[in-house]
């Protein structure tokens, strides 16, 4: 069984954790979350998101978290950019990477950003000429990969279908997300075949939310496959926004727990990574997420 020797992880836990949360979360907090987490090794944060505070009122002050952060060297500070007025607003706050986002479900796409798959990739491409003149490397999302709220089952070759794009486009890794949480690992294995036919699997990084509770063992299906990159958020910060009640982004503590179960290196300390989950917990009076962290705090 080869598995990687050491896996990256791509805490989105300042971004997609927080840009649900009802109440107003200051900047000084989302600059101290950023802040722990970086002093717990993590090696890629993404900070945020420069998007019409009119549709994510939780991201308005993401050029302001940028300014206020402690950057240190190794680590990559990014943003999601929706769009060019996005990217040059994530440029103005001297964001060193920047992600896109498109979806494989067409009634996804047309519900969450008004337009079809293939007008959405359309939108990218002047984005992508300007962040490439910039120098800043561009990571692409794809949600909806194992299951969609409005059409059900996707097809692995819907799903390879945009990965392709976006990686022809020039994002340099394209993240599969299993959006609504429903993906099993048999699933995961028998997309990641597919999509993987396509792209490099060095080249591909899994997005698993926790909905059912199967985002760990599709990690493991996943690391199978031969892929070494995930996503996660501290505290398992983020709910689902198309289930009632059910947790969203995996627990950053819960993955950790399993790679350094494997044996697998990540550079990110436990005891901080829980410190920096519990303390924006308590800023926002929410229970931590994590079952990982709730055991070892219990202790």
């Amino acid at each position: 069984m080869n598995l990687p020797k050491s896996v990256r992880l791509v805490e989105v836990g300042p971004r997609d954790g927080l840009q649900n949360e009802k109440q107003p979360i200051s900047v000084a907090d989302k600059v101290r979350l950023v802040d722990d987490l970086t002093v717990a090794g993590l090696s890629y944060i993404e900070v945020g998101s420069f998007v019409s505070p009119k549709w994510v009122p939780q991201m308005a002050g993401s050029a302001e978290v940028f300014t206020g952060i402690q950057r240190s060297a190794g680590v990559t500070y990014a943003a999601l950019t929706p769009n060019l007025k996005g990217l040059e607003a994530a440029l103005d706050a001297k964001v060193e990477e920047v992600a896109v986002f498109a979806a494989a479900s067409e009634a996804f796409s047309q519900k969450n950003i008004n337009c079809s798959i293939a007008d959405s990739l359309q939108r990218f491409v002047p984005l992508m000429e300007a962040a490439k003149a910039a120098n800043v490397r561009v990571r692409g999302y794809v949600s909806c990969v194992l299951g969609c709220p409005y059409d059900g089952e996707i097809a692995p070759q819907q799903v390879a279908s945009v990965a392709r794009e976006l990686y022809a486009m020039g994002c340099y890794e394209v993240s599969l997300g299993d959006t609504i949480g429903t993906g099993t690992a048999g699933k995961t294995r028998a997309l990641l075949e597919v999509v993987g036919h396509d792209i490099p699997r060095e080249r591909l990084a899994g997005h698993f939310h926790d909905t059912y509770g199967q985002a760990l063992a599709n990690i493991y299906a996943s690391l199978l496959e031969g892929i070494s990159v995930f996503d996660s958020s501290v505290a398992g910060l983020g709910g689902c926004p198309y289930a009632k009640g059910a947790t969203g982004n995996v627990a950053t503590e819960d993955v950790l727990y399993l790679l350094q179960g494997l044996g697998i290196e990540t550079g990110v300390d436990m005891h901080k990574l829980i410190a920096a989950g519990q303390r924006i917990c308590e800023v926002l009076g929410k229970a931590n997420g994590s079952r990982v962290a709730r055991a070892l705090l219990s202790r």
